[in-house]
């Protein structure tokens, strides 16, 4: 299979489908095709465009040249494509739960999105306290995210989401940038969590490639001019 991804440190879409493949050590050849203008005749725009009519990434290609694209539904076809792997909670009730919360972060948190945008080699305490003390729709988000989390965590017992490493981890795994480029306040209980979900195999591995690009993007850093 192949996966379209954009920039590591900026692509919260591509970074689900990636690192939901890596842990769960599902061979997949990694097609990067970098950000540089998301205008309908950019170079971007084309050559997703091979793959997907939508124009954007993450574009999964399976073997046999079908393309899934969406983030959400390349995770289910992953699903039914690796039933061993158990991308889904097993026990049922859990993997209803664990659906509904990546069906709600598919959907929802748009102005955590909005504010926070993932930038991984970055890091911006003061930005993510001045939003927060301005903009009480972002608290709003942060709170939720901070609900959802502690409840399946308090159900599961941890260490991830809903048990073992899961589709709904590898979803929530942009958030988890946000929170430590911004340095969100969270209590306990969840900064163990962003800290073991950092650590993850498939996580970590896309941090370090995040960290190895060396692209600034103006359209993407509301916050800065340059990396230095």
């Amino acid at each position: 299979m192949k996966l379209l991804i954009g920039n590591k440190n900026y692509s919260s879409w591509s970074m689900r489908p990636w690192v939901l493949l890596t842990q769960f050590d599902i061979p997949f050849e990694e097609v990067r095709i970098p950000f540089e203008s998301f205008a309908a005749d950019s170079k971007f725009k084309a050559a997703v465009a091979e793959r997907s009519p939508a124009g954007k990434v993450p574009v999964l290609v399976d073997d046999d040249g079908l393309a899934v694209w969406d983030s959400l539904a390349i995770a289910e076809f992953l699903a039914e494509k690796f039933p061993a792997q158990a991308l889904w909670p097993r026990d049922p009730r859990r993997r209803a739960r664990a659906r509904s919360v990546c069906a709600e972060m598919h959907s929802g948190f748009g102005t955590m999105r909005d504010v926070f945008g993932m930038n991984i080699e970055a890091s911006m305490p003061e930005i993510g306290a001045r939003v927060l003390a301005e903009n009480a729709a972002a608290r709003a988000d942060l709170a939720r995210m901070t609900q959802l989390w502690q409840e399946a965590l308090a159900e599961s017992g941890g260490p991830f989401l809903f048990g073992e490493f899961s589709i709904a981890d590898a979803y929530f795994a942009p958030v988890v940038m946000r929170m430590r480029t911004y340095a969100l306040p969270v209590p306990p209980e969840v900064a163990a969590y962003i800290e073991r979900a950092t650590t993850a195999k498939g996580t970590a591995a896309w941090i370090r490639g995040a960290l190895a690009e060396q692209e600034f993007l103006a359209f993407e850093e509301p916050y800065r001019t340059s990396r230095d």
